[in-house]
């Protein structure tokens, strides 16, 4: 019998797990002919999301795995750890929040059973306010632009992958980076599911803005060389318009003797190129940092414990790290 494994980042949702558990695990009775796994993976949250996880392991053996790590890595840290202890023949995420719609899963095995490999569901619209639209719309527009230009316009986080594509993943240990995209970059076989996010019913998001930029960043960092060439383009134009503003301010004092009056200018040029260098060595450093991050070989999320149950036996595993 075939296996369905979903994982499912968890950081502050104890709100929310009542409600996502059972609807979870609904989806066998759905999906005749595969056993389902769903495998939690608690990151670092401070509420009681742990304690319902446990809860819920203990009410539903052999059906619920939970990962507890150490800390807070982050979303795509706690999926690539979810990756590496899920072993069904497919592998779907989902957030906790129920704002993507798990019955959705149903018509991605279908897709999966004709031999698709990803299978994507695309935000087409969402229910949120202007300014978290905005923000995504202009993000998954400059990936589209400058770092992968088939990329879903609608952007996703909602997906179920074969087991080939979660073994690639889990051979790539790359820090810093969009998990998403790089499932997306691997360039299986795919198909794009439209649908509408919905609007959060319970608890507080904590995507927040900074962990928003610092996506932005992590994905052109990863993806695209459009920065650095930036800075060569931007280079040579302010070299090109110095120059020429010297060779123009030296003809004049040459040919006609001209006393050179430039201190606006010259105040004015040397803020210019010193903005444009400062930002320049900012872009540079972000590269820079994420090749001194990658060199000292971190793990990019460490497991405190793993439970599971096999056989209605309890399974308790510590681990100290998973790269």
């Amino acid at each position: 019998m075939p296996k369905i494994s979903i994982v499912v980042p968890v950081y502050y949702n104890a709100l929310n797990l009542p409600d996502t558990i059972p609807q979870l695990l609904a989806l066998e009775e759905k999906l005749p002919g595969y056993s389902l796994q769903l495998v939690f993976v608690d990151d670092g949250s401070g509420d009681e999301s742990l304690d319902l996880l446990l809860k819920s392991f203990e009410a539903f053996p052999g059906k619920i795995k939970v990962v507890k790590l150490t800390r807070n890595f982050g979303s795509m840290a706690a999926i690539q750890a979810g990756f590496t202890q899920a072993d069904g023949d497919c592998v779907g995420v989902i957030a906790a929040d129920l704002q993507d719609p798990p019955e959705l899963f149903i018509e991605m095995v279908s897709y999966w059973e004709k031999g698709i490999k990803t299978v994507f569901a695309v935000r087409q619209d969402r229910e949120e306010p202007f300014s978290q639209k905005l923000f995504s719309n202009t993000y998954y527009a400059l990936m589209r632009k400058f770092a992968v230009p088939n990329y879903p316009a609608g952007g996703f986080d909602f997906l179920l992958a074969d087991r080939q594509v979660i073994d690639e993943i889990n051979k790539i240990h790359e820090k810093n980076t969009n998990l998403m995209t790089l499932i997306f970059w691997l360039g299986f076989k795919s198909v794009f599911i439209p649908y509408v996010r919905r609007s959060r019913k319970k608890g507080k998001s904590r995507w927040t803005l900074r962990k928003k930029v610092k996506l932005l960043i992590d994905s052109f960092v990863s993806f695209s060389y459009f920065p650095i060439q930036l800075l060569s383009v931007v280079g040579l134009l302010v070299a090109i318009a110095s120059f020429s503003y010297g060779l123009f301010v030296f003809y004049f004092w040459l040919r006609f003797g001209i006393e050179v009056k430039g201190w606006v200018p010259s105040i004015l040029l040397l803020a210019f190129t010193s903005g444009i260098q400062m930002t320049m060595l900012g872009i540079l450093g972000e590269y820079l940092w994420r090749t001194l991050d990658e060199a000292r070989k971190r793990p990019p999320y460490v497991i405190d414990t793993v439970y599971e149950k096999t056989l209605d036996v309890p399974k308790v595993v510590n681990e100290i790290s998973k790269e």
